[in-house]
């Protein structure tokens, strides 16, 4: 028999370091848990971080850098988290509370004292324990920690492990532990301090776990506290004890209740470490260190059930209050989860425990299953003992409502009520009422008793309160009191769809009504409720229709919904039932929005208009439309609405019922052809009326009609005004030329001639030619607009020609004078094309005078050789002060022409253009010229005249004096073909002549920039060398000695001695640019610089011997230096050196450490160093001294060295020397520092093993142990190397690469034993394990089973499941499966690896907890080839799982259906077809005819006619019955009768006869027996069949066969049946007529009673009597008739 399920569930919700958490965090310092919902673990090491894990999605846990010293999670709704930290320097700790979701602190406080314990109290409140009092600290307001109390003396020198607080906060509980007794120091001592707030008194006790709750106690709550226990006694007993007990004033307190907790021996000093109440249950969940259990009922502290949960430590603990459960970490990171298992709490207890009482009392509280047998037994044994009200309250108290059913309700109607007594039935309701709600049946039975009393009231206040269940049969309780809401309400509670439309519609509510109809898919009777609607209420009859086309269908047509409303002429309420159905403007109502329109353009035009004007209806029938528009004198819908053109023409005439601007924006409709045709139209039709219109459109269509058409139209009806109209508009956009000429057309010929001067003035797009031409031809009497024209296009001569033509002379002076001055020169110059008068030119100038430009006027006039006409003009101007350029050019070109002195002029006048006028001069006088290019500096017209006329001594002169580089560049440039003729002048003339030294210095540079070298040298020597005043000019003589260099090496020698002064270093560099390295070394020596000279020897004439033997001429430390820094880089760094030393140079000691060390040369460098060290402070100068001691392996003033003052960085020069295999010196070195990670390494190298690994302890770094590790391995030190691992293998980033390194080696064994020892360490993890578990599998597989059973808790299943899947050891691999609760994988290998994988008891568990079906078939598959005689076993635990019908199927193809028969008829309660036809089909095989009945009657779900078919041939009789009883069954009667004739069996045929009721067959089966002679049987048959025979048909059987005697029996109860039918029927008649008698005499005494009334009406204020004695209105009865009596309350 299987075991009792566990009251209690476990299982693991999550694992810490499966999320990556490590091992060494999972303390109780580090990890905190305030509530199911989050856990905080706090990671300590190179980078602190905070992990914040929720627990109903724990595959994300949120990781944050937060340095805080402790952290934990608010247990009420949100993500808040309380941080702890101490700041450095400062006193106590500082408490932060952030909100994580809107990341914002909520408050912060300094507290002035260390915090040792603190805790979230509630959803906004901490404890925070010190070392000597205890605060609370609320989240909200801005109030800081709180004192509630201090803490007591037995709480010094302990660790507090927990603090609470009661619900009201008025008790405060605070535990902490410490070591045990010195008789028994493993037993941890617990001490709770027990405070109360109102009495502010504190009680010291000894327990180590305690928690808060409430219990109904006496009619109220109190609190109460549950702790435990675990003392040493007297003798060294120890006492283990829980208590319950409740809080209060002393003696006023009635719960005190205790109880033992048992502790195994093996357990013995294991205490509680945490409480935990479940309120849901009333259970006590007390949790001890190595993970024991015990649970205990709250209210009497009885003991539950105890278990062990881990085998782990447990440190910490925390309710699950949702469940009812807990939960628990311990130190692996489990993090479980107890809940109550509710199916077998009750049945445990009952059962196991057998406290029937505890179990009915857990079953009430936590309404739990398993106690309905126990109810059930105690309400039958109270009702039967009449204890009726006690049986109500049981029943309305029992667990999951048990008793709560019809049958409880109907037998406590049966009771009858007690005097003065509630009657039971209604102890029961009130009973639930005050507890919790009624369900469907009780809400009912109440409210059918309540509404006989007229006390709806009752009803609506329960239904408020959420007392009642909804159910359609309630809602009919509150239709038949018209409570229309009320009972609408509950119908759509309770589902009953039509109900809620019913209901939905008498309150006229359509708009609920529409929504419930699309939320629920209820489809009631809409086309009556319309109808009906239309005659109550025509407009809720739109709205509902309304409602029902907007539902998905529609359940109604709409166009019969439309049809309605007109048949009864509700236009308007048709109209607004389709514009709400044809807002969508869906294409499939087309015909309804036609007829819309329709119904409307003929009823009521302007509502059709505003329908129209909407916009919303598109897909109507547009020409029908447009025909009822045009009749209803809508024409601009008509317009909008017609397409044929001919149409449009003739709707659109009648533009006085049209509104303009309408009938404009309908032309943008049309097109551009069309919309011309109509305009056209308009304008044959009335151009007066219809003018405006048309220039309106043209004006807003121009772009679609263009412009030219529009004007064509126009032009074509001659309408000038309408163009006038229209371009005046249009030519502000137009930058069409045709549209501007168009336009000053039409004003000049409508008279607009102020319109024709702005335009031409302002215009900038009509065609001026064309322009030109009109005005001309026109003869405006206004000459203005031509003035604008021919002023703006430069058509002056034309304008002039015209003007003077036509005698128009005031309007030339005009235009010369007030339009344009500045076109006066043109004007002048028509003038004289027309040989106008002179006196009238001059006049015309003069008017003018300085406003007309003289250049442009010079230029008009001397183009026509009539420049002396100006001269009196040009003298006015002088005489008036004139500074002109232009007045002075032309009086300047008079003077020259004239010859009138005009050297005086060219040298005196300051005013003209010197180029203007050289240029007048240069064809006439080249000197002239000349004297004005050099007047105005005008360089390149001067060098043209000169070129040209070979003038180039004066050419030469005026350059120099010039002094200009650009001139002089021009000049010089090879371009010039005279070059050579200008130098010549300039070296023999020019400059000698010349005393200027700027210009000489300009010549020069000329010379130079021009790169003539050789023409350079001989200007200089020519006059340096030549005694001229320039010989001794600086600048000269290194000009010359420069230029010597460049273009002539072999004169420098001899300029250097004889020269003196020039510059020597500058000279001395360019000379070294051109490779003279002799002459610069000798112009250096000549100069005294030293260390330049040796440069040049050193650096260009590359001679090192030369070098040394300058220098050692010399001796001075900067040749020496140059000379060092040479050999330095020839590499030649002992000549370097010593060179160095000489100079005592330090300055490149970095080059000089390179070079040394490169060449190896490190004696010298160490001597060199020396040198360097007494003036440089430098730390790689000691660096490199040290590291040249390690090369030349001076150890001894090494070591000296670095014991002393240095700056040496050790660590580098350690490193270097450890690349370069020094390991002496590193060995000094690292010690020295000390660095034991390298040391290690060092020693390593030297064999020096034991030593390397002390030194890698000190350094403690994974890199240092492999490296030591490996090295021993190496060289087979197995037990260092064991030491070394043992360090590195509880890093699991590490552990693989020590597994490969040990496995590349072949050292198999040593790795076995190197993790066999480590997962004894205290860090081991998981990888250990199984990395063990995998070299256990690949090298000692014998030993593998053995470790996964011990260690499965601590591996990494999914890697060894993939090991022993390569490795084929499938036994171990099947265990993993299980382990992995893969158990579909599980089964597969004991399937398919059966010899050693296969276990039939395994095999049974795993079956029952595959997923896979097919898995599970597989299974029994797999059973029926290899382990049938086990197969019943399995089938029996797979029972729930399987598809029987399936696995009969199985078997029957394997034609083993016998062997699996134990299983089917265990099964067979099931009742299915499969299993019933295999059983009956082994019955059948088998013979067992009695089995086969009981199978057949008890389950009837196979093919039954096919089966009785089967039997219906079987040779043994019994069988052949049973085929007649299964067509019985089928109300085969003729069948079953027939067959059981043919095996003669009457008396089963007579008995299906007569269950037939079929008087045929029974008539049949009478003749039959008459036929064969049965006489017997004739008599039985009357006898069994006596009511399906006629009496008449027996009579006549029986006498025509002389059966009269055997019928009489069947005649006589015939005719005593008869005769007692007309007793009766005679009794009924008289009681009928008593009973109306009575009643007619009540009647007369009524209307007696109530004459009566009437004569003392006029006396007496009293009632009349009811009307109604037997109900209705009068005087009611006692509510419940039988029930006895509604008591007064209700």
């Amino acid at each position: 028999m299987a075991a009792p399920a566990a009251p209690i569930g476990l299982r693991e919700l999550l694992n810490l370091q499966s999320l990556g958490v490590q091992q060494s965090a999972i303390t109780f310092t580090n990890v905190t848990m305030e509530s199911d919902k989050f856990i905080c673990v706090r990671e300590t090491g190179a980078q602190n971080q905070l992990v914040i894990i929720d627990t109903a999605n724990p595959a994300a846990p949120e990781k944050r850098p937060i340095k805080a010293d402790s952290a934990i999670m608010c247990p009420g709704p949100g993500r808040i988290i309380a941080l702890k930290a101490a700041v450095p320097g400062v006193e106590g700790d500082n408490l932060q509370i952030f909100n994580l979701e809107a990341k914002a602190k909520l408050k912060s406080v300094q507290f002035g004292q260390q915090v040792v314990f603190w805790k979230w109290i509630s959803a906004t409140k901490l404890g925070l324990v010190t070392a000597t009092a205890v605060y609370h600290w609320d989240m909200q307001g801005t109030s800081d920690p709180v004192k509630v109390f201090d803490r007591a003396a037995n709480l010094e020198q302990t660790q507090i492990i927990s603090y609470r607080v009661d619900f009201s906060e008025k008790w405060c509980v605070l535990v902490g532990i410490a070591p045990g007794a010195p008789e028994r120091p493993q037993l941890v001592k617990g001490f709770m301090q027990l405070y109360s707030v109102e009495q502010s008194r504190s009680q010291a006790l000894e327990a180590h776990a305690a928690a808060f709750t409430q219990l109904q106690l006496g009619g109220k709550l109190v609190p109460v506290i549950s702790f435990a226990q675990k003392t040493l006694g007297a003798g060294g007993a120890v006492v283990s004890k829980l208590h319950v007990i409740e809080l209060g004033q002393p003696g006023q307190t009635s719960l005190k209740k205790s109880a033992e907790l048992f502790f195994p021996p093996e357990f013995a000093d294991d205490f509680p470490v945490s409480m935990q109440i479940s309120d849901k249950y009333g259970l006590v969940y007390v949790v001890t260190k190595l993970g024991l259990l015990f649970v205990y009922d709250l209210e009497t502290a009885t003991a539950v059930y105890r278990t062990r949960i881990s085998a782990d430590p447990i440190f910490l603990a925390a309710p699950a209050p949702g469940l009812g459960g807990f939960s628990a970490v311990n130190r692996r990171g489990q993090v479980l989860l107890g809940t109550v298992n509710e199916d077998a709490l009750v049945p445990f207890v009952s059962q196991q425990l057998q406290n029937l009482d505890l179990a009915m009392a857990l079953a009430k509280r936590g309404n739990l299953p398993g106690a309905e047998g126990l109810v059930v037994q105690q309400f039958q044994q109270l009702y039967a003992a009449g204890q009726y009200k006690e049986a109500a309250e049981l029943a309305a108290d029992s667990p999951q409502g048990a008793l709560r059913t019809k049958e409880t309700i109907e037998s406590f109607k049966r009771v009858p009520a007690q005097p003065g007594q509630t009657s039971p039935l209604l102890v029961y309701f009130g009973t639930i009422l005050t507890k919790s709600a009624l369900n469907p049946l009780e809400s009912v039975e109440l409210g059918r008793l309540v509404m006989s009393q007229n006390k709806k009231q009752l009803l609506d206040n329960w239904w408020k309160e959420g007392k009642l269940a909804a159910s359609e049969e309630l809602g009919d309780l509150f239709k038949s009191a018209s409570d229309w809401d009320t009972a609408q309400a509950i119908y759509q509670q309770a589902g009953a769809s039509g109900k809620v439309v019913e209901a939905l519609a008498a309150k006229g509510d359509f708009e609920q009504l529409a929504q419930y109809t699309r939320s629920s898919g209820a489809a009631p009777d809409y086309l009556f409720l319309l109808q009906r609607l239309m005659i109550d209420n025509p407009e809720a009859a739109a709205n509902l229709a309304k409602m029902v086309a907007k539902q998905p269908g529609p359940p109604v047509d709409l166009n019969t919904m439309a049809d309605l409303f007109l048949q009864r002429n509700m236009v308007r309420e048709a109209t607004a039932f389709l514009l709400d159905v044809l807002q969508d403007n869906d294409a499939k109502h087309a015909v309804l929005q036609t007829k819309l329109l329709e119904i409307n353009l003929i009823t009521n035009p302007q509502v059709a208009d505003a329908i129209l004007a909407n916009g919303t209806l598109t897909h109507y029938d547009r020409p029908r439309v447009a025909q009822l528009c045009e009749k209803a004198g809508l024409y601009m819908r008509a317009l909008q609405h017609y397409t044929d053109l001919s149409d449009i023409k003739r709707v659109i005439v009648n533009t006085h019922a049209i509104e303009p601007q309408a009938l404009v924006e309908y032309f943008g409709t049309l097109s551009a052809e069309w919309a011309l045709e109509c305009l056209k139209v308009l304008l044959e039709t009335n151009m007066q009326q219809n003018l405006q219109i048309v220039v309106n459109v043209a004006k807003e269509y121009t772009e679609q009609l263009t412009a030219e058409k529009i004007i064509e139209l126009l032009e074509s009806h001659k309408s000038y005004h309408g163009l006038y109209f229209y371009l005046g508009s249009h030519i502000a956009f137009s930058e069409n030329p045709e549209v501007h000429y168009k336009y000053i057309e039409a004003a000049a010929k409508t008279g607009q001639l102020k319109e024709v001067e702005r335009v031409t003035r302002e215009s900038n797009f009509y065609p001026p030619e064309r322009v030109k031409t009109f005005l001309m031809e026109a003869n405006l009497p206004d000459a203005r607009p031509l003035i604008n024209v021919c002023d703006r296009f430069d058509m002056v001569g034309d304008l002039t020609l015209y003007l003077y033509q036509k005698n128009m002379f005031r309007y030339i002076e005009g235009y010369v004078q007030k339009v344009n001055p500045q076109k006066a020169p043109q004007v002048v110059g028509a003038l004289l094309d027309a040989e106008a008068d002179d006196g009238f030119i001059n006049n015309l100038i003069l008017s003018v005078r300085s406003l007309i430009p003289v250049e442009s006027l010079v230029d008009e006039v001397e183009k026509r050789n009539k420049l002396k006409m100006l001269n009196p003009f040009l003298e006015q101007l002088v005489s008036e002060g004139s500074k002109d350029p232009q007045v002075h050019n032309a009086l300047g070109k008079i003077i020259i022409d004239t010859n009138n002195n005009p050297e005086h002029f060219l040298t005196t006048n300051p005013y003209y253009d010197s180029l203007v006028v050289g240029k007048f001069a240069e064809k006439r006088d080249p000197s002239l010229a000349c004297v004005a290019y050099k007047r105005g500096q005008c360089d390149e017209a001067l060098v043209a005249c000169t070129n040209k006329n070979a003038m180039f001594k004066l050419q030469a002169r005026y350059i120099v004096e010039r002094s200009d580089a650009d001139l002089w560049l021009s000049v010089l440039g090879d371009e010039n073909k005279f070059r050579r003729q200008l130098i010549d002048q300039v070296v023999s003339t020019a400059l000698p002549e010349c005393k200027n030294p700027e210009s000489v210095s300009v010549a020069v540079k000329a010379f130079m920039q021009a790169d003539l070298q050789a023409e350079l040298i001989e200007l200089l020597e020519k006059i340096v060398l030549n005694n001229s005043s320039f010989s001794n000019n600086h600048n000269l003589q290194n000009l010359l000695i420069i230029t010597a260099i460049k273009a002539d090496k072999s004169r420098v020698k001899d300029y250097i001695h004889r020269l003196d002064n020039f510059d020597g270093p500058a000279v001395g560099e360019i000379a070294v640019g051109y490779e003279l390295f002799e002459e610069a070394f000798e112009i250096y020596r000549k100069f005294g610089l030293k260390q330049q000279a040796i440069k040049v020897v050193l650096d260009h004439m590359e001679d090192l011997n030369r070098a040394h033997e300058f220098a050692t001429k010399v001796d001075e430390p900067a040749v020496w230096s140059e000379l060092a820094n040479a050999y330095l880089e020839h590499a030649q760094v002992g000549d370097a050196i010593a060179a160095y030393l000489r100079a005592a140079d330090t300055s490149k000691y970095n080059e000089v450490i390179a070079k040394a060390n490169e060449a190896g040369q490190h004696d010298d460098l160490a001597k060199y160093l020396l040198m360097v060290r007494k003036k440089v402070k430098d730390p790689k100068v000691d660096t490199e001294l040290v590291y040249a001691y390690a090369k030349n392996k001076d150890l001894g003033p090494l070591e000296e060295f670095i014991t002393g003052t240095h700056l040496a960085n050790l660590q580098a020069v350690g490193d270097r020397c450890f690349e370069e295999g020094l390991y002496d010196a590193a060995r000094i070195i690292y010690s020295r520092i000390p660095n034991y990670g390298r040391l290690a390494s060092t020693l390593v190298r030297l064999h020096q093993f034991q030593a390397a690994v002390d030194a890698a302890r000190k350094a403690n770094s994974p890199r240092t142990w492999k490296e030591v590790a490996y090295a021993c391995v190496e060289e087979g030190e197995f037990k260092l190397a064991q030491l070394c691992g043992l360090n590195i293998i509880v890093n699991a980033d590490d552990l693989m690469e020590v597994s490969e390194f040990y496995q590349s080696r072949g050292h198999y064994e040593e790795l076995i034993s190197l993790l066999e020892s480590g997962i004894g360490l205290e860090r081991a993890h998981m990888g250990i394990f199984t990395e063990l578990g995998v070299l256990y599998a690949k090298y000692r597989p014998e030993r593998l089973m053995e470790h996964l059973k011990l260690f499965s808790t601590r591996l990494n299943v999914p890697q060894l499941i993939r090991v022993c899947e390569e490795l084929e050891l499938w036994k171990e691999l099947t265990f993993l499966y299980v382990a992995y609760d893969e158990y579909d994988n599980a089964l597969q290998v004991m399937i398919t690896h059966s010899p050693l994988a296969w276990e039939h008891v395994q095999f049974k568990d795993v079956a029952v907890k595959v997923k896979s079906a097919e898995t599970l078939y597989k299974g029994i598959s797999f059973y029926l080839e290899e382990h049938p005689d086990q197969l019943n076993d399995l089938l029996k635990v797979v029972e729930a799982r399987v598809d029987h019908s399936r696995v009969v199927d199985i078997m029957r193809r394997a034609g083993q259906l016998p062997l699996v028969k134990d299983y089917l008829l265990a099964v067979q309660k099931n009742n299915l077809s499969a299993v019933n036809e295999a059983v009956n089909e082994l019955l059948i095989e088998e013979e067992d005819f009695s089995a086969l009945r009981d199978s057949i009657t008890t389950y009837d779900n196979f093919d039954q006619l096919t089966l009785a078919a089967r039997l219906e041939k079987h040779e043994l009789m019994e069988f052949r019955r049973i085929a007649s009883f299964i067509y019985k069954r089928n109300l085969k009667w003729r069948k079953a009768v027939a067959l059981a004739k043919t095996d003669k069996l009457y008396k089963d045929a007579m008995e299906t006869v007569a269950q037939s009721g079929d008087r045929d067959i029974a008539e049949d089966l009478l003749r039959y027996f008459v036929e064969e002679g049965q006489r017997e049987c004739f008599a039985a048959c009357l006898y069994t069949c006596y009511d399906l025979i006629k009496p008449d048909v027996a009579l006549e059987v029986a006498w025509t066969n002389g059966l009269t005697d055997a019928a009489m029996p069947f005649l006589i109860q015939t005719l005593k049946d008869y005769t007692g039918k007309v007793d009766t029927l005679m009794h009924e008649r008289r009681e009928a007529q008593e009973a109306r008698k009575s009643e007619e005499d009540k009647a007369k005494e009524q209307e007696q009673a109530a004459n009566a009334y009437l004569h003392l009406n006029s006396y007496l204020a009293l009632p009349p009597p009811s009307a109604a004695p037997d109900g209705g209105m009068g005087a009611q009865q006692p509510y419940g008739g039988g029930y006895g009596g509604m008591p007064q309350q209700f």
